[in-house]
């Protein structure tokens, strides 16, 4: 009952128009002084300041950092130049390099929102300018802007990571295939969508202009070297990985490409700052508010509760599916991640789930949390530099979801999917 009340409660602030980590504050403390416990509230500032002292979140703002100096230094059109000589031939034609476009910048910010804020302006006025429909344009971009926390660096496997104690350099390449995936079923989508609406498509490009186009973007993807090839290579940890590749981009977008300036550092520092600022007050007000749930034994009975529906792992994760898409109509992501792991975490140990499998899970959840109502951060982005309507773009978008959700079954009934990469590489 208590359970009920809680998470009711958070519920109810969050859909009043409470921000969520205000949210989550006000109803521990309403709970502690509602159960007669308020003098536990001199720990609020310790728990929170204790939240968010992890190394490994260090990395978030140099992730966010490195997304936004791509965005203001030319990088996300030289990235979309190279997709389209490679890809924009098949049926979908930009919808196509939409995707992979979107996949290779996944491998540099770590955020679908910096994806669908940064690319996407440039994707949806290609896509229109040729004759795409504007409503299929936008859906396309918020999908494929969920590809960017999936293949690594992951700002939201940082942060599970950091909660879980899991290895951040091993989430990161147990990403890797279900972000391949999700790429190709959105592909896939877009072909059978575009060859029924007859949407235009480019001539296909000759070798030497796909040469051309991959010399002009290389330095570009060498950021994707530098993350992955650091990290599993032994070279950097992920935090460390997250410092280069944000000096790496300062360097090829101010002293190689010139297009980004010292004038505009200011602004791109200050978007990068309230971004992370979002984000670790979320992570801040969470660890108060995971601690609420520890001192009164929630997780345990949400354990109790769950077995006694089944003593089956898949039947259980399931059960844990079904609850985080649940969730996800109404909480952000990362709040999800951060509220749910305190209490799933027990019930996965006890049943041998492999805690590398089910990050994947989870944040792949929290995608498809990203392109549903009310509360689609995605749709949000996208819907506001576009013009196109949530309630318009959430029609559109049911081919690509129910690819993300395929690909989350995969994941989830055959755990190798995800973890054959980390036992090739160690």
């Amino acid at each position: 009952m208590l359970t009920w009340i809680i998470f009711g409660t958070l519920i109810g602030f969050i859909l009043l128009g409470v921000p969520v980590a205000v949210s989550m504050g006000i109803t521990a403390v309403l709970t502690f002084i509602f159960l007669g416990e308020g003098h536990i509230l001199i720990m609020v500032a310790q728990r929170m300041y204790f939240s968010t002292t992890s190394f490994t979140l260090l990395a978030i703002p140099f992730f966010i950092l490195t997304g936004h100096i791509m965005n203001a230094g030319g990088v996300t059109q030289r990235i979309f130049n190279f997709a389209k000589a490679f890809v924009g031939h098949i049926w979908g034609g930009l919808g196509q390099v939409n995707i992979v476009a979107s996949m290779i910048f996944s491998g540099m910010s770590g955020a679908a929102v910096a994806d669908a804020a940064g690319l996407g302006l440039i994707e949806i006025k290609a896509m229109t300018d040729n004759g795409y429909d504007r409503k299929f344009s936008a859906a396309i971009t918020a999908a494929s802007s969920t590809i960017g926390p999936v293949i690594p660096p992951s700002i939201p496997f940082v942060i599970y990571g950091s909660l879980t104690g899991v290895s951040v350099g091993k989430l990161f390449v147990a990403g890797f295939t279900p972000g391949v995936l999700m790429g190709l079923a959105m592909m896939v989508a877009v072909f059978f969508i575009s060859r029924g609406r007859k949407y235009p498509r480019s001539k296909k490009a000759s070798l030497k202009e796909m040469i051309v186009s991959f010399r002009k973007s290389v330095l570009s993807l060498g950021t994707v070297v530098i993350i992955i090839g650091g990290i599993i290579g032994g070279i950097f940890t992920p935090t460390e990985a997250s410092v280069a590749a944000s000096l790496y981009a300062m360097f090829l977008t101010m002293v190689v490409y010139r297009e980004l300036k010292i004038k505009d550092l200011p602004d791109v520092f200050w978007r990068t700052l309230m971004d992370s600022i979002r984000v670790l007050f979320i992570i801040a007000a969470t660890g108060f508010f995971g601690w609420l749930l520890i001192y009164y034994k929630i997780p345990e009975g949400v354990i109790l509760s769950l077995t006694a529906v089944s003593a089956n792992r898949f039947v259980l994760l399931a059960i844990i599916i079904g609850i985080l898409l649940v969730l996800g109509c109404f909480l952000e992501g990362i709040t999800v991640l951060v509220i749910t792991i305190p209490i799933f975490m027990p019930l996965i140990n006890q049943f041998r789930v492999d805690p590398i499998q089910f990050g994947v899970i989870m944040i792949l959840c929290s995608m498809i949390g990203l392109l549903t109502p009310p509360v689609g951060m995605s749709l949000y982005a996208v819907s506001s530099i576009s013009g196109v309507s949530i309630g318009e773009m959430t029609k559109e978008m049911w081919p690509y979801l129910l690819g993300i959700f395929m690909v989350l079954l995969v994941i989830t009934f055959i755990p190798g999917v995800s973890l054959w990469l980390v036992n090739l590489v160690g």
